[in-house]
């Protein structure tokens, strides 16, 4: 049996507000029908005793300390900037007031 109609793929072009010709239903119907039966035997191999992940390894996170170094004053910085208003980079509007 089909999991997915020819009827309910074109009420959802019509949701998706996509225009189908009669025969990309049916070849849409079929591609659709496979990746549903697909996600379907996935479904059927879960275990229940193998939890859920979105990665096949596990990831950490690599950390390092917040450490104060020496940096550039304020004025340093500003020095090599092509604008600067209010002791800070001047940059050309890009949003109108409007939006």
């Amino acid at each position: 049996m089909a999991a997915i109609s020819r009827e309910e793929v074109a009420h959802l072009a019509h949701l998706s507000r996509l225009a189908v010709t009669e025969d990309e239903l049916d070849m849409f119907a079929g591609q659709l029908d496979v990746i549903l039966q697909s996600v379907a035997r996935i479904g059927d191999v879960a275990a229940d005793d193998i939890p859920p992940t979105s990665h096949s390894v596990p990831l950490t996170n690599v950390y390092r300390d917040d450490v104060v170094t020496p940096s550039l004053t304020q004025e340093e910085v500003l020095a090599g900037a092509p604008d600067v208003a209010e002791s800070r980079f001047r940059v050309p509007r890009i949003l109108s007031e409007e939006e």
